[in-house]
């Protein structure tokens, strides 16, 4: 298997999203530097919409993500409920 990544601006906006992220991927790692976070796991990572809007309190569109992405690794596979990334089948 190989390992996918999403990096994050560190701040307000992004905290419940990366916990939000974690919780729901508890094989993947947290990497924290001074301005960003990186969450590594092997194979596949899955971003959840309704996991983000339980810990924000209000709705969430997945778009958002981009406003604080700085990169990431995988294959993309996109609805309006999750984005996954992923090696492979």
């Amino acid at each position: 298997m190989s390992t996918v990544f999403i990096a994050l601006q560190t701040n307000d906006d992004t905290r419940p999203i990366i916990g939000a992220i974690l919780e729901d991927n508890p094989h993947a790692r947290l990497n924290e530097q001074p301005a960003m976070v990186k969450i590594d796991a092997e194979g596949r990572l899955v971003v959840r919409r309704s996991s983000i809007e339980e810990r924000i309190g209000r709705d969430f569109d997945l778009q958002e993500l981009h406003i604080n992405l700085i990169s990431l690794s995988g294959n993309i596979d996109e609805s309006d409920d999750e984005l996954t990334l992923s090696w492979g089948a």
